[in-house]
Formats: structure tokens, sequence, C-alpha cells
């Protein structure tokens, strides 16, 4: 069968999934429910039978057919709680066809053995017969197969037990046969919609579930790809340091920080010396190891609130919070010596690795980074002009330039003169 609901779903005749595996699954996810309602319905059944014999008893008394009701009846009942013991133990039970087959067989024979043992007006056990067979459908979870099969059993029965014993007219037997036939007819019908509804449902609810997955995956996949996106446009793709502009973007947020807390903010100007014979001597594939080599030099030594970004080329641009001139200064020493001590193989026959560093502070009544960053940046050059692998501090723009204590020819430097020549 096809169904219009979601994508195409195949049923059997018996309206279960023709694919084994997701009828297995339906079974598995239902049987909670089927269990439930088994119980119920062994609930109901055994009561309905101890209630019979009271009835019994009232219209046999204490004699021979009354016993051989009793035993019948207690032996259902006994089946029904057996039965009922058991799925409550392993509720796995509920969908085991056999046993209850078996304690549906049972309870037919002994409401068909009721017809010769209990003389009543015929129409009270034909009507006692249709509900038992409307019951098989709709309150017994079984296979239905298995509900055919019990419901042939209650026709044959039916209709060995009034030709042998209790005999009717021909037109009652053939209205009650055709009855009969209707009600499972119409039982066989309600159950077969009722079980394609419910696996129509389980479909939908698969295919929801897929989508949802599906889209969380879409979503996951969306989140990283913008995170991705967000590193490239905010990372320097080389060192892995912040590029120029999510530099100054981070440069600027700490830049109010300290205009609103009113503390110091310097600025370094890192420049690789001999930049371009490095590369010419050994290749830009040296040069970019070079770069990279600084970059984690200068994460290495910097604070965790220190800003480092690749401000172009062989230029790197660092932001120091609640740093002042001096502790900047003392900050560049420390990154120039660790460079300066570095050993690194591909640079064997060709000049040392050096770096030159420019500082400069944000002065009171500067609103952007431009001018402590151009002070930085002449600095920078005056330290290329001096000889470079040296760190040099900008000179205030009132004057007055902060002495750094000076450590020879690769310590730290006051700024040239400015007749001085400024040198690349």
């Amino acid at each position: 069968m096809e169904s219009s609901a979601g994508n195409s779903i195949r049923l059997n005749w018996q309206a279960e999934f023709a694919d084994p595996e997701r009828e297995s699954l339906y079974r598995r996810i239902s049987l909670a429910y089927e269990a439930c309602q088994l119980r119920f319905a062994l609930y109901i059944a055994a009561g309905m039978y101890l209630a019979f014999i009271l009835a019994d008893y009232g219209v046999l008394g204490d004699g021979a057919a009354f016993q051989a009701l009793l035993l019948m009846r207690l032996t259902v009942v006994t089946a029904c709680l057996v039965l009922l013991t058991a799925v409550w133990r392993n509720p796995a039970m509920a969908q085991r066809p056999l046993a209850i087959t078996a304690v549906c067989l049972l309870g037919i024979t002994c409401l068909l053995l009721t017809i010769p043992l209990r003389p009543e007006p015929e129409g009270m056990h034909i009507a006692a017969l249709i509900v038992a067979s409307m019951a098989l459908y709709l309150f017994i979870p079984n296979r239905p197969v298995w509900m055919l099969a019990a419901n042939a059993y209650l026709l044959l029965g039916f209709l060995v037990i009034t030709l042998a014993w209790a005999p009717i007219s021909g037109v009652l037997m053939a209205s009650s046969l055709a009855l009969l036939a209707f009600v499972n007819l119409l039982g066989w019908l309600t159950n077969t919609r009722l079980n394609r509804l419910k696996r129509e449902q389980f479909a939908l609810l698969l295919e929801e579930r897929s989508t949802n997955r599906r889209l969380k995956r879409e979503i996951e996949e969306r989140v990283a790809l913008e995170s991705q996106l967000r590193d490239l446009a905010c990372t320097d793709e080389l060192t892995g340091v912040a590029n120029r502009r999510h530099f100054f973007e981070l440069a600027e947020h700490e830049l109010r920080h300290a205009r609103r807390d009113g503390t110091p903010l310097a600025l370094c100007m890192v420049d690789v010396d001999h930049f371009k014979s490095l590369n010419d001597h050994h290749g830009h594939a040296a040069g970019d190891m070079v770069l990279r080599t600084i970059a984690g030099c200068c994460q290495a030594v910097l604070r965790e609130s220190d800003v480092l970004g690749r401000y172009g080329g062989e230029e790197f641009v660092i932001a120091l919070p609640l740093a002042d001139l001096n502790t900047a200064a003392a900050i560049g020493e420390r990154l120039r010596r660790r460079i300066g001590d570095l050993c690194l193989p591909i640079l064997e026959g060709g000049p040392a690795l050096t770096v030159s560093i420019g500082i400069s502070r944000v002065e009171a009544g500067e609103a952007t980074l431009e001018p402590a960053l151009l002070r930085a940046d002449q600095a920078l050059y005056a330290g290329k002009a001096r000889g470079r692998n040296c760190v040099v501090v900008a000179a205030r723009p009132t004057g007055i330039t902060p002495r750094v204590p000076n450590h020879g020819p690769l310590g730290v430097h006051e700024p040239p003169p400015p007749h001085a020549p400024l040198g690349a």
C-alpha cells in the first residue's frame, strides 16, 4: 500500500510496514503502550469471567453444568492472570502472539461451551459472541493474522456447537453467521485503519526527527562556517595573529578603557631586520617561517591582556594596556633578546635574525591611536638608522624624552636628534 502522508510509506496487507527493520523499530517503540493495553484487557477479561460465575449460579444452581462452567471460567481467569503477571515482569510478552492467542482461544472455547451448558435465548449467546469478536480486534494488541485465526475459530466453533448440541433454525443460523461475518469485516477494517494511522504517524515522526537532525547538522555547519569566516576576517592567515583591521578594533577598545579609567596605554612597532635580504638569500618559504616564529615569540613574551597584530609585510604592532613607557620598554627588550637568541637552521649562512622595536605612549588628550602609532613608527625607523636590533622609545610630544637604560649596541636607545637621517 502507498500512503500520501510524507514520503511514500509502504504497508503490507496487515497494515504493517513492508520494511522489516522499520516494523521492528515501530514495535520496539510501541512495546510499552501495547503491554499496558494488554494488561488492561486481561484485567477486564478476568473480571468479566468471574462475574459470569455469579450469573451461571443464578441460572443453573449448584449442578453439574454449573460445576463444568465454573471450572472452565476459573481456568480462563487463571490463564489471564498468568499472562498478566508475565507481561508485568516482561513487557515483551505483549508482542508474543502465541501466548496471547492461546489465552484468546481458551476464552473463546469457554464462551462457546456456554451455549450447550447454559440454555438461554439464542440472541444472548450470539450477542456475547459478537462482543467477543469485536474485543479481539479492538482491545487485544495481537498481530492481525492471529486475530483472523481467533475469529475464524470462533465462527467455526459456533457453527459446530449449534449443529451438534444446540440446534437453531436455519434462518437464525444464516442471520447469525452473516452478522458475525459482518462484525469480522467491520473489526478488520477498523483495526487496519487504526494500524495504518499509527504507522503513518510513526513514519512522520521519524521523518521529522530526521529533518531535525539534518537541520541541526546544517546549523552546526553554518555556525562553524561563520566562525571560520570570522576568524579569516580577523586573523592574519600566515601568522595566526590579529590582522591589521582587527588589531585596530581591539586597540581602540583598549583606548576607550584607558581614557575612561585614566590608565596608560603603550604601543610597540616591531620590524624584522634585513627581511628583504633574508627573503632573497633563503627564499620566501623561509621568510614566512620567520614571520610565524616572530609572531610566536611575541605571544610567548606578551601578557594575556596585550593585543598583537600584523601591521603589514614584516611589521607587527602591539598594544600594551596598563603599561607606561618603562614597562613597555622592558617588554620590548625581552622580546628583542628572545628573538636574538633564536637559532634557526634554515637561516644558517645568512644574517642573524633580529628585530627593531619602536615604543610610544598614548598621551592625555589624544582621542585616537594614530599620533602614538606615528611616534612609535618614527622611533622604529630611528632604531633602524642607529644600527637595528634595538628598542627605541619615542619622545613625548612636549619634547620630553623618557630615558631608558642603555644596554650597549643591542640595548634600548634614545631616538636620534631631529636632524639625524632615518635609515630603513
